[in-house]
């Protein structure tokens, strides 16, 4: 099997789960563990090369563990738009809104230390929140507010039920007015939730799910009151420390910079161009002045897995336990009760659970997988999936942001999750 940049075995390689990530790797190896046979990943593997050739996108990491092992971790194309440097299964990603499951899960480690509940009212801890407005008519400039009929809580922010009016229909008033505060410049979490508090609701809160970063920021605030700590720094002791996420943070330091994948954008001609943004022009820099609950952490391949294969578990890896198994299963059963869900705002068959989707049932236009499948997606082009039943973990990992143009390259998380689940035998 021919892998671009990638140095094949000789002989199929069997490593566990804990010993293939106790570091990183230094030479890229073909992982195949005797759980898959090479034929199998064929299609995979055609398909990943393909999207770095005629697919428009500029690099690509992939990785499937199953059962605890490793069973396929491949690097494709270029990290640097200059292609200069091969993409390879170290590179660093910013992988955007899959740190909200990385924050929820911080949250539960909260909650299970006693220091939140997840039906408190955030304005127990943040008591700007107290007297919440709902807006009910009139402009941006003379809106008619009343106030809300019940408080946020803890569980609204966690499942984006709070009520922001962060997005509607186009000229949508509250929209308007929540879009005149420029909330990513907040110096600190404390002012980006002053500013948030000032705003009214667009809707009741657990009336409907509206997917935003809003309730992920405000969660990141109550780690820092209810830990009594920052918010990055809590993290980084309670998380990523104990998992060895030795290249998972909201900062890359300067020694590793070199191993972060250009972010790409294309124009309305289909070329590939870096992105504007101060994250993708400065590689490594915070994506925001705050540690970002929403979307602002830095990771590898190999780090997400250590994350995913802990909830895999149950909570735990290599004896250190992050999370009791009733947490897990909380995070990852629907957590939408009878609030409304939009057209078009999940998949066919999905709920929501805590930092991601939850497969519900299986009906047409669904995603490949197991009912109780789990997972989330970043902004930038990155993906996984859990799914306890086949004990599989699946990333697919790159940097190109998406314009909504008729040339954007195409969208292929359900593609690649469809191959990797073809590719599975028993």
């Amino acid at each position: 099997m021919r892998l671009p940049f990638l140095l094949t075995c000789t002989a199929w390689l069997c490593l566990g789960l804990t010993q293939a990530l106790a570091q990183t790797p230094t030479t890229v190896v073909d992982l195949i563990t005797p759980l898959q046979s090479s034929a199998r990943l064929d299609p995979l593997d055609r398909f990943a090369q393909a999207l770095t050739t005629d697919r428009g996108y500029l690099g690509a990491v992939t990785l499937v563990a199953r059962n605890g092992q490793i069973i396929d971790w491949r690097a494709y194309g270029s990290r640097d738009l200059a292609k200069t440097s091969p993409m390879k299964i170290d590179s660093i990603f910013r992988i955007y809104s899959m740190t909200k499951t990385i924050v929820s899960v911080a949250v539960l480690m909260l909650v299970e230390d006693g220091k939140l509940d997840l039906d408190d009212p955030i304005a127990n801890y943040m008591p700007e929140f107290s007297a919440m407005q709902v807006f009910i008519g009139g402009t941006a400039d003379a809106p008619e507010l009343r106030p809300a009929r019940q408080p946020i809580r803890v569980r609204h922010l966690l499942t984006h039920t709070s009520g922001f009016a962060t997005s509607g229909a186009a000229g949508d008033e509250a929209v308007k007015l929540f879009n005149r505060v420029d909330l990513h410049a907040s110096p600190t979490l404390k002012d980006y939730a002053s500013a948030v508090a000032k705003l009214p609701l667009a809707m009741e809160p657990g009336e409907r799910f509206s997917y935003d970063g809003v309730g992920l920021e405000l969660l990141s605030r109550l780690i820092e009151l209810r830990s009594g700590m920052p918010m990055d720094r809590f993290l980084q002791q309670r998380l990523l420390t104990p998992l060895a996420m030795t290249d998972t943070g909201f900062g890359v330091e300067a020694t590793k910079r070199d191993r972060i994948a250009d972010m790409v954008t294309t124009d309305a001609q289909g070329r590939l161009l870096l992105d504007s943004s101060r994250a993708a022009q400065q590689p490594g820099i915070w994506l925001n002045p705050y540690p970002s609950g929403a979307g602002g952490l830095y990771s590898t391949a190999g780090d997400y897995l250590r994350f995913c294969q802990m909830l895999l578990n149950g909570g735990s890896l290599d004896g250190r336990t992050i999370l009791t198994p009733r947490s897990v299963d909380l995070m990852q059963t629907n957590q939408l009760g009878s609030a409304a869900i939009p057209t078009g705002a999940l998949r066919p068959g999905d709920g929501f659970g805590f930092g991601g989707y939850v497969v519900m049932k299986s009906v047409p236009g669904s995603r490949p997988g197991s009912v109780g499948q789990f997972g989330w997606l970043g902004a930038g082009s990155t993906y996984y999936t859990i799914d306890r039943q086949e004990k599989l973990v699946a990333l697919l990992l790159m940097q190109h942001l998406p314009q909504n143009l008729p040339k954007d390259p195409p969208k292929v998380g359900s593609e690649f999750f469809g191959l990797v689940y073809q590719s599975l035998v028993k």
